[in-house]
């Protein structure tokens, strides 16, 4: 965890603040959702962190410290976002795994929720790569790979899927072992999914069966690894790859094995190019069959070229296998794409556990948006005015040939005969005019870091 100055504008807990036993020491993290502090355990006598739940684009803290909603309308989000928090902290609270974050605590306050996790120095992959773009050795990823593997294993021989997947969630310790973070949109599944979600998705590292409204079964281990493919992908060449809805398409992904890219072997390039197949039936089924999959190139690698030495490795298990439940394979995602939203976290039912709703206060003023924002707009109080990119896609024999939003005509850059609009945080109404002149009219509301819409534009 990189660690940050609190600012004027934070809403942080203010330091010496105490529950029981822990006091807050420092502000460590503060994202669109959350807080994260470190303390010290008085009663144990050792560093922790300590993770709050707070969305500050839809709540702000009051003189007592607790949470008020910025207004009325937030009350299902912030409820589904703080359900999805503690679904989060049950969900790592039952494994002990030396790469998972390890939760020793959660309690309820402030009308929010917290958890308490062991306490790690390092950076995420983000931080230690990306800001200033420098790529990762094949070595660095090599060494990486078993630890986050071994973590991934766990989660699904438990019949747990992470589903968010990406650098800011890879924590690479002083040791650089790396520590798999942020479960919030972990879902349970024993062959297809109990839990009926709505999440917020990172485009580039979500794969196409986490934007359709196919069958349960479409998601499985192959999600996980689709993103975890992603991320090598990230390292290797600074961007993830196409965003999947695009993909799905007309896919424009240029194969890693095809590309010159000097210092890193062939196997591991096809390794990479098959996690992130856009289909989910011709990705590796199962984190055991990505590692015989990486062996396999491996040893093609071995048998044609002469790898570099650094790297003539195979890719060993770093703990036993265990029983495995019956396998489950995926199925080919269907086509049948609904609009679909990113809403805060995933919404989940937690039995038992019912918090006392925030309180409302007046609504918050509407901050100023830049000059290519469109007119007329009632944006989202965001920390982070991050556009959303939404994608608007007709049948074949409709065009679409002219877009208002809130009443007045906005530009759209065609991609792969979708109109694509980047549009900050707020709310709007869509009219699409088509050739034919009908129009088609939509209301859209925008949280921060909605990532990417696919939106479906009737023919009549």
């Amino acid at each position: 965890m990189s660690e940050v100055t609190q600012k004027t504008t934070s809403q942080a807990l203010p330091i010496g603040y105490c529950f029981n036993e822990y006091e807050i020491q420092q502000v460590i993290g503060e994202g669109g959702f959350g807080i994260v502090y470190r303390a010290w355990d008085n009663e144990l006598e050792r560093t922790v962190a300590i993770k709050e739940f707070m969305p500050a684009s839809i709540a702000l803290r009051d003189e007592q410290h607790h949470l008020l909603l910025r207004s009325e309308r937030f009350m299902r989000l912030y409820q589904a976002g703080l359900n999805s928090f503690i679904q989060e902290a049950k969900t790592l609270a039952r494994f002990n795994h030396p790469h998972l974050l390890h939760v020793l605590r959660f309690w309820q306050a402030n009308d929010t929720a917290y958890m308490v996790t062991q306490f790690y120095h390092g950076e995420t992959l983000k931080n230690r790569y990306l800001r200033d773009f420098t790529p990762c050795s094949e070595s660095a990823l090599r060494a990486m790979l078993p630890p986050l593997l071994s973590a991934l294993k766990t989660l699904h021989d438990h019949q747990y899927l992470h589903r968010d997947i990406a650098p800011d969630n890879i924590l690479l310790q002083q040791d650089d072992a790396p520590v798999l973070l942020d479960f919030g949109s972990a879902c349970k599944t024993i062959g297809h999914l109990t839990d009926k979600t709505e999440i917020m998705l990172k485009p580039g590292y979500a794969p196409i069966e986490q934007y359709s409204e196919g069958r349960d079964g479409d998601q499985g281990p192959w999600t996980d690894i689709y993103a975890l493919g992603a991320v090598l992908h990230t390292l290797i060449c600074g961007e993830p790859p196409p965003v999947s809805v695009v993909r799905s398409l007309h896919d424009h992904y240029q194969p890693l094995a095809q590309r010159d890219l000097p210092g890193y072997s062939a196997g591991l390039l096809r390794t990479i190019d098959s996690m992130l197949a856009c289909e989910p039936d011709q990705r590796p089924a199962s984190v055991t069959a990505l590692r015989e999959l990486l062996a396999q190139n491996d040893h093609g690698l071995l048998a044609q070229d002469e790898p570099p030495a650094t790297i003539a490795v195979q890719l060993p298990a770093l703990i036993e296998e265990v029983e495995q439940a019956e396998p489950v394979t995926p199925t080919r995602s269907r086509r049948s794409w609904l609009l679909f939203g990113a809403a805060a976290a995933a919404v989940l039912v937690v039995q038992g556990l019912k918090p006392a709703p925030p309180k409302l206060i007046a609504e918050a003023p509407q901050a100023v948006q830049p000059a290519k924002q469109p007119e007329n707009v009632t944006p989202s109080p965001a920390v982070a005015a991050v556009p959303a990119q939404i994608y608007l896609r007709a049948s074949p024999d409709t065009a679409l040939t002219q877009i208002d939003i809130n009443g007045r005509p906005h530009a759209a850059e065609e991609i792969d005969g979708m109109k694509m609009l980047s549009l900050l945080p707020g709310d709007y109404q869509l009219q699409v005019t088509r050739q034919d002149g009908g129009a088609w009219q939509h209301s859209l509301h925008i949280e921060a870091g909605s990532g990417t819409w696919l939106v479906n534009v009737p023919s009549s």
